[in-house]
């Protein structure tokens, strides 16, 4: 008889072992288990971990799909889940910071999981390589430290994203080192004799990581370029243009075309210039890309929003096309704007300057007197606008006669009527506007004003953009739509439960729709909660993006919505405009085949150009407020907390709207115990507790401009009844260590 030999069953992997429930753990519980496992896991090892019982499966089973659903997890084959959003063992990752030991923190480039992507810890990089810079990409191997930390070691250099260094030049006999003007940055560079460029005490310079250097500590660079000194105010947005690698100059070729451009002719367009079109914008805008008209009809109100046709001198693969691209959008700072395109375009034939003609895409829209859209048509034509007016004048001019610019307002308030009754999502988040001198020294910092005017411009804007989106679906064309994904679950978990505490609920997920935030925040207006709900709202939401593939725009409640308006500033608008006008058969300067073919990479590429200026615009005012603070060290002001986390508190102050931090060191001696879900930092003993958007009283301790930082100390706080003195010595929260690298 023939004997058989059995394979040896293969060693089963070891399963972590979770906490023993009385009942169903919670979906957070399975998906930290999830994480804590680190492979896939079998839904009997699910049930085992948690001691489910027989009756209970099905309900598990209902969690895992939740979850699934949720996107916080992944089913594989025969029944095995793993953690969502876990990162592949290679990974394009880019450095976002220096930690105090001189080695770079990073993230990956693409991350698609739930919530903030994880942190990865460097190594050190091999010898006679340069060190790594803020911007660097690389191809990293990865490998898992815990929950959203891992640890990463360069495979392979992306030789076009080298990374670079900005900061603050300080001489020194060895040469000089550099400052960061980055506040990730948590240590200094040297620069060695020889590679300094010459540069003085207080230039702001950019320079790129040089091989060498210790294991710990500073690392080499050579300065490549000199921005300006930092006594020169208007250096300030220099400083966030070159951190966050915003494009500054155009290449000659691109020049060359703009400078080329010549006006447009009738030719077989529509002739509007007997139209009293009228553009409204700020009182400091340079380019008005814009202009609207409105009349009454019997039933409702006839519309039209007439834009600078870019197109017409932007082509497809031309190099003013290139530049456009490279940028995606325009930015702007206190001082300064760096556009889209260049000045002859941007401020020239493609601003709709008043008496002068100009070429437009526009679109007629008919409402009824609810604001609902009857109709509307599209078209290319040659416009001359009749007034330039700031959002101020036309306010002031209808206030004091109504007649004038009647129809505009009335159009205005059906739209207006309409959009509460679809039910939008309107966070009331007061903007500062910061107003410089001509030496570049800050004035004064007031709150944006929110008028009539302003909300006007907003609803015709908004209704173009959704026929802009309407038409090409018709059409049957590739569409750039503006999408706003709802909240994810987690983050509506957290809000949920921060509002339990007001006694306010929420619908589920899946039947939550932007009127339901809405009405929270009418509910609480005018209530001491009203900024605190606001600001918790906020966090709450999903960031907007740019996509070929239509998810709806939760915010403004719209099924489809594309930005057809401001093709001078954004890219997105311009590859609609050229959409149009290919549908439409208004021209040869439509979409190209390449555009179609590239639209899912063109649409990831403007959506990190638009939050890259957001946050270099975010960075400049954060400075221009240091430099107006940096005279007050010392004095008193009213704040309101704007973040709490377990090293401390952000606070925002009332005056001026900047913001800074208040360390856990600088509050009182106490046990502080940190709660996400409810966003509060309490006092085991002193019984204080701090929450989001708390008034608070705070002393400015320290004024940066280089990085924009402000840093806080806290008044003596008075003594709660009842709380007893404590008598330990303060406990603070710390945070998690940073890997020992191998050498």
């Amino acid at each position: 008889m023939k004997t058989v030999h059995k394979k040896p069953r293969a060693k089963a992997r070891p399963v972590a072992v979770a906490p023993r429930y009385a009942a169903l753990p919670s979906r957070a519980d399975v998906k930290r288990f999830l994480a804590e496992a680190g492979h896939k896991v079998h839904l009997r090892d699910v049930a085992r971990a948690f001691s489910i019982a027989p009756e209970d499966k099905k309900a598990l089973r209902g969690i895992m799909k939740s979850l699934e659903m949720s996107g916080d997890a992944e089913r594989t084959a025969r029944r095995r889940f793993t953690e969502a959003g876990r990162l592949p063992e290679n990974a394009l990752i880019e450095v976002t910071g220096i930690d105090r030991d001189g080695e770079a923190i990073a993230r990956p480039v693409a991350w698609e999981g739930p919530g903030r992507p994880p942190v990865i810890f460097m190594q050190a990089e091999a010898k006679g390589q340069p060190a790594l810079a803020p911007g660097a990409r690389v191809l990293a191997r990865l490998k898992p430290l815990g929950p959203d930390k891992y640890e990463g070691r360069t495979i392979r250099r992306i030789a076009e994203q080298a990374g670079s260094i900005v900061g603050l030049f300080h001489p020194t006999p060895q040469g000089g080192r550099i400052e960061p003007t980055d506040r990730r940055q948590k240590t200094e560079w040297i620069v060695p004799a020889g590679e300094t460029m010459d540069a003085r005490e207080g230039e702001i310079v950019r320079a790129e990581p040089l091989p060498g250097g210790r294991a710990f500590g500073p690392k080499p660079a050579r300065i490549t370029e000199k921005l300006g000194s930092i006594e020169d105010a208007r250096a300030v947005s220099l400083i966030a243009i070159a951190q966050h690698g915003i494009p500054l100059d155009f290449h000659p070729t691109a020049l060359k075309e703009a400078d080329k451009a010549k006006p447009i002719a009738l030719g077989r367009r529509t002739d509007l210039r007997d139209l009293p079109l009228i553009t409204i914008d700020g009182q400091d805008a340079r380019d008005y890309d814009d202009a609207v008209f409105a009349d009454a009809e019997e039933h409702g109100y006839r519309l039209i929003v007439a834009i600078a046709d870019v197109a017409h001198y932007v082509r497809p693969g031309s190099a003013l096309d290139r530049a456009a691209r490279e940028r995606g959008n325009s930015c702007y700072f206190p001082d300064r704007v760096v556009p889209m395109l260049p000045e002859a375009l941007s401020n020239g034939w493609c601003s709709l300057k008043p008496d002068e003609d100009r070429g437009c895409l526009f679109v007629e829209m008919h409402i009824d007197v609810h604001g609902h859209k009857q109709r509307h048509r599209f078209g290319r034509g040659l416009m001359r606008s009749s007034a330039r007016k700031t959002y101020e004048q036309i306010q002031a001019e209808f206030e004091q006669n109504p007649q004038a610019h009647a129809s505009l307002f009335a159009a205005h308030a059906a739209l207006a009527e309409a959009r509460h009754k679809r039910g939008t999502l309107d966070l009331d988040l007061p903007e500062r506007k910061v107003t410089l001198s001509e030496e570049g020294q800050v004035e004064s910092v007031a709150p944006r004003p929110r008028l009539t005017s302003h909300r006007l411009i907003e609803e015709f804007m908004i209704l173009a953009n959704v026929c802009a989106a309407e038409e090409l679906e018709r059409l049957r064309l590739p569409c750039m739509y503006r999408v706003h994904a709802p909240p994810s679950p987690e983050k509506l978990d957290n809000l949920r439960y921060f509002l339990s505490g007001l006694d306010i609920s929420l619908p589920p997920g899946d039947q939550l729709h932007p009127r339901d935030l809405d009405r929270i925040l009418r509910l609480v207006e005018d209530t001491p909660h009203a900024s605190m709900v606001n600001e918790t709202m906020l966090r709450s939401q999903s960031q907007a993006e740019y996509a070929p593939g239509n998810i709806g725009h939760f915010g403004l409640a719209l099924r489809r919505y594309a930005h057809f308006t401001s093709p001078i500033r954004r890219y997105a608008d311009l590859l609609v405009h050229r959409a149009l006008i290919t549908g439409l058969k208004l021209g040869r300067d439509g979409l190209s085949t390449e555009d179609m073919a590239g639209l899912d990479d063109i649409a990831q590429q403007i959506t990190q150009t638009e939050r890259r200026a957001t946050l270099a615009e975010r960075d400049s005012t954060d400075r221009y407020l240091a430099l107006y603070l940096q005279h007050r060290i010392g004095e008193l002001f009213s704040g309101r907390v704007s973040g709490v986390t377990k090293f401390g508190l952000f606070v925002t102050l009332t005056e001026s709207g900047a913001s800074g931090f208040l360390s856990m060191a600088n509050l009182p001696n106490d046990r502080w115990m940190y709660d996400e879900p409810t966003q509060t930092l309490s006092g085991r003993h002193s019984r204080h507790v701090f929450t989001l958007a708390q008034m608070l009283d705070v002393r400015l301790h320290e004024a940066r401009p280089v990085t924009g930082g402000l840093l806080f100390t806290l008044p003596e706080l008075p003594a709660l009844p009842g709380a007893p003195t404590p008598r330990r010595k303060t406990m603070r929260a710390k945070p998690t260590p940073k890997p020992k690298h191998k050498r």
